[in-house]
């Protein structure tokens, strides 16, 4: 196996960079949010459009060669994909003649019961700018969580969940991890089947590439299963009846708090009490629910994720985002949502283009995934006087 000797420098890009580790996967996911948040804030096309070259930067620049890391592309794929069927709904089921018309379609007659629907007929620009916009956004949401899914190992995020909820992190990871996996065992099967000289391709290969897919997958379940089993996963602490009815009453009556805070806070006419300290006592009484939850779960963790400032400087930049798009949808919110009626050129404002433009910043503060083996091996050599890595094998 190929290691690395040395473990104060690494070389990387022809340049003598920090040590490679992994960034604690909350901080990606916690920037990754910050983005998402901002996309949701707008509708304008030039905005949504930095978030993903922000997000796609940062994966470029940041993402391992774990299974999941190879995965992005995919979440852009998708992302094309909804905008593309949002813009078809408007044409499909929302096109009118409200505004300039774009082109008219046969128009389908439906019967009075459908009263207020419309099949085809004449589109007209406001419909098809309006799904593309609101397409933008979730396309935009997407990839920002897809760029956490590349970034991110799941495995090591099983780490960060409190003790109470680590057979549901459990699910989660796993379920997060499924996709992925699905990809990278598709692209290893195609590779193998064009090695062996397969020459069917559309339909007529999916029957050579799902077998294999399928088998593939059982096999990685069959491992987690006997992975788990011998670290002795869903061992618990003795916990006495009075103990269980503490911990479902806290739990109950936190949760409670939190979804009438919630409620009073998105409604509006509720009484202030009922807002944030109903929110603020809930979230506090269903925490001490977790925190004795948790006692009774017994597990050990191999070497921590620690946080350092790295991961601040990570979770900055998202937070920097997310929080530029909330100022300005507060102050001027008309150049957040580009004007349908009468239809006007987006602008590109400062204040959220620079807040956005903050969120970049990880591709260079994070500090570089470690190198594979292979890279490491073909790692060039550096001038005397410069300290580079001893590969050993």
């Amino acid at each position: 196996m190929t290691v690395l000797r040395n473990q104060t420098d690494a070389v990387i890009g022809g340049r003598v960079s920090a040590l490679p580790r992994h960034l604690h996967p909350v901080a990606w996911w916690l920037w990754a949010l910050g983005l998402a948040t901002a996309a949701s804030r707008t509708t304008n096309p030039l905005l949504l459009a930095v978030i993903v070259a922000v997000a796609g930067v940062v994966v470029a620049n940041r993402r391992g060669d774990a299974p999941w890391a190879v995965a992005f592309r995919f979440y852009l794929i998708g992302g094309a994909v909804i905008v593309g069927l949002r813009v078809l709904f408007r044409i499909v089921f929302g096109g009118g003649a409200a505004g300039p018309i774009l082109f008219t379609l046969p128009e389908i007659p439906l019967p009075r019961l459908a009263a207020g629907i419309r099949l085809f007929g004449p589109v007209g620009a406001q419909q098809v700018l309006g799904g593309l916009y609101d397409g933008l956004r979730l396309a935009t949401m997407l990839i920002c969580l897809g760029a956490a899914n590349a970034l991110a190992n799941p495995k090591r995020m099983l780490r960060a969940v409190p003790g109470a909820l680590y057979e549901v992190g459990t699910a989660v990871v796993v379920a997060l991890s499924v996709a992925p996996q699905l990809v990278e065992s598709v692209l290893r099967v195609r590779r193998a089947r064009r090695l062996r000289g397969g020459r069917e391709r559309g339909v007529r290969a999916l029957r050579g590439i799902a077998i294999p897919v399928l088998v593939d997958a059982m096999d990685r379940s069959l491992r987690l299963a006997a992975a788990m089993d011998s670290r002795g996963y869903g061992r618990g602490g003795p916990a006495g009846r009075a103990a269980k009815g503490l911990t479902a009453a806290l739990m109950v009556t936190g949760l409670l708090g939190v979804c009438v805070g919630i409620y009073a806070l998105l409604d509006g006419t509720a009484p202030r009490l009922l807002g944030l300290p109903m929110l603020g006592g809930g979230a506090v009484v269903a925490g001490i629910g977790l925190f004795v939850s948790g006692r009774r779960v017994r597990r050990t963790v191999y070497r921590p994720d620690r946080w350092h400032w790295p991961e601040l400087a990570v979770v900055a930049g998202g937070l920097i985002a997310a929080a530029a798009l909330y100022f300005t949808a507060s102050i001027d919110p008309a150049n957040l949502y580009p004007s349908l009626d009468p239809l006007a050129w987006p602008t590109l404002p400062v204040l959220p283009l620079a807040g956005i433009l903050v969120a970049v910043a990880p591709a260079v503060l994070a500090p570089p995934p470690p190198l594979a083996a292979a890279e490491v091996a073909r790692v060039p050599a550096q001038p005397s006087g410069e300290r580079r890595p001893e590969v050993v094998r």
